[in-house]
């Protein structure tokens, strides 16, 4: 499949990588016809998805499988009067149906916004009257379909609610009696331009209310190298991302580009994470490739892997936060798997990451993707040197890059404010070494400066997670007369250590960032809580620990 986009699809360096990497973009792409029917059309029988969940359920589906389905699901959505530009918000978890759902919208040219179903009354509401979403498909259980039943009424956007079950509340449709009296479906006369905006998903919103991040039909193609070469996925690979359908993740993990590469996806439906019952899983179905944040390899690895044969597992990377180098030792000890970090955004797909064929920095992003025009810029607007702090950004002087994001939806304000004179800030900061690797400093909002030095949160959180007293921290500055501002560290002790939070554990936390890390990068202020402000991804607002230490 992948060599109808690619005129060469394998690299044997970085320069090799950076000089033939050339994507072809047919006009009027739609994966759910381009790549789901045509695998349909052509290997009907290879396997797509691989479903299990936490009951013991499992289900194959082909791509015949697939295209049948998503056909159905597209004919009722049909008869529900969703068409082409309309815009559906999918709250399915981990459900089998998150994937007819989404292929059958793309089919009709419709908008898919996916969420998590962590979202309250409040958060439905927001995205309802900001997207005007016109239709909500749902897992069929109480906490979800309760908060998006309150929300109706100040939603008045939204006609249509459907529940795919269990339950099948008053006020939803029943997906699956649908999709079982739907009509053959009839591929739409125009369905899409390249342009037209196919997926937006809202951000997690850690400086203000969440943006609408909008994607075109060719998004899928920005996510080739993301399956092919940074999970590098290949014909019969068996790829498991752990991630909830709600968030990006997802796309760049559990649909575009493993289908792409000729994988086939491994979907474990689960309540809770535990980390024996993944482990489990990967020994039972032999999965080949898995994609996880380092907190995951952290629980991984505090389980005894001798007790699991991890043998079928060939590939593995890791996005989302900073590598441990002692995760990375142990896992590779363990496995003997190097664990190969990526990086991007919402607003993207894969832009830095350790390929293949490179040696692994733990800790690192990796190098740039040819598919993007990186480059680091100082605060004064100079490209940066080698060691020096600069933001990630994206030229695009040439044009939008494949896999870049349109704009923020119906906020041109916002739009502008990151995307400007042919470069798109990406609002990370980061260091270049002398191999040409990243390293992440910080979001650019958050690196405090302090008596000249400018100092990345990152940095020091990771420091001090390595002391076994910190379950969780985040790292802000705080002003100083002297100093400009100093660092504190806001944490959340271990159990076992709570009692001894004073004076000696502080200086102890403090003593053990200055062996780790530069000593001027010590927090000299420690604070200990119970909790930290989070989004609803669970990403830390650091605004909001400033914005209450100015107050005080």
């Amino acid at each position: 499949m992948v060599e109808r986009f690619l005129s060469q699809t394998s690299f044997v360096s970085q320069e090799d990588y950076r000089k033939n990497l050339h994507i072809r973009v047919p006009e009027n792409f739609n994966f759910g016809y381009d790549v789901v029917d045509a695998y349909a059309a052509e290997q009907p029988g290879k396997e797509a998805l691989l479903w299990t969940d936490d009951q013991g359920a499992e289900i194959r589906f082909t791509f015949a499988d697939i295209k049948r389905e998503s056909d159905r699901t597209a004919s009722y959505f049909q008869s529900l009067g969703i068409g082409k530009g309309d815009v559906v918000m999918l709250i399915l978890k981990r459900r089998y149906e998150f994937w007819f759902s989404i292929l059958a919208l793309h089919k009709l040219g419709a908008v898919v916004i996916p969420a998590t179903h962590l979202l309250t009354k409040k958060d439905v509401v927001y995205r309802c009257n900001t997207a005007g979403i016109k239709a909500i498909v749902a897992a069929g259980e109480r906490v979800i379909t309760d908060h998006i039943a309150a929300a109706m009424p100040e939603s008045p956007t939204t006609e249509l609610l459907v529940s795919v079950g269990p339950e099948v509340p008053e006020g939803f449709l029943d997906f699956h009696a649908g999709i079982e009296k739907a009509a053959p479906f009839v591929r739409p006369e125009r369905v899409n331009a390249n342009d037209d905006v196919m997926m937006m998903y809202f951000t997690s919103g850690t400086t203000g209310e969440p943006k609408m991040v909008a994607h075109d039909f060719t998004y899928p193609l920005g996510h080739i190298t993301t399956g092919l070469l940074w999970h590098n996925l290949h014909e019969g690979s068996l790829h498991l991302t752990i991630a909830d359908t709600g968030w990006a993740k997802a796309a760049w993990g559990k649909l575009y580009g493993q289908w792409l590469a000729g994988a086939c996806l491994f979907v474990y439906d689960h309540e809770k994470f535990t980390p024996a019952d993944m482990l489990r899983k990967i020994e039972q179905y032999r999965i080949t490739s898995l994609c996880a944040p380092p907190t995951v390899y952290r629980f991984l690895i505090r389980e005894d892997l001798t007790k699991y044969d991890l043998s079928s597992l060939e590939y593995c990377t890791t996005a989302g936060e900073a590598l441990n180098g002692a995760v990375y030792d142990t896992f590779l000890r363990l496995t003997g798997i190097r664990l190969m970090e990526g990086f991007g955004q919402t607003e993207t797909t894969l832009t830095l990451a350790t390929f293949p064929w490179m040696k692994s920095k733990p800790g690192s992003m990796g190098v740039p993707n040819p598919q993007y025009r990186i480059d680091l810029v100082t605060p004064d607007g100079r490209s940066a040197e080698d060691g020096e702090q600069g933001q990630i950004v994206i030229r695009t002087d040439g044009g939008k890059p494949l896999g870049l994001f349109k704009g923020y939806y119906l906020n041109d304000e916002l739009t502008r404010e990151a995307w400007h004179d042919g470069v798109y800030y990406t609002g990370d900061v980061a260091w270049r070494d002398e191999d040409g690797y990243y390293w992440f400093v910080g979001r650019a909002d958050d690196v405090i400066k302090s008596s000249g030095y400018r100092i990345g949160p990152f940095e020091v959180e990771s420091a001090l997670m390595t002391h076994p007293a910190v379950v969780e921290c985040a790292i802000t500055g705080v002003p100083d007369e002297i100093r400009g501002q100093v660092v504190k560290a806001t944490i959340i002790l271990a159990e076992k250590y709570r009692a001894q939070a004073g004076e000696a554990l502080v200086r102890e936390l403090q003593d053990h960032v200055k062996r780790i890390t530069a000593p001027y990068k010590y927090p000299r202020v420690i604070e200990f809580v119970e909790s930290l402000p989070k989004t609803i991804s669970g990403k830390i607002r650091r605004k909001e620990i400033r914005s209450g230490d100015e107050g005080k």
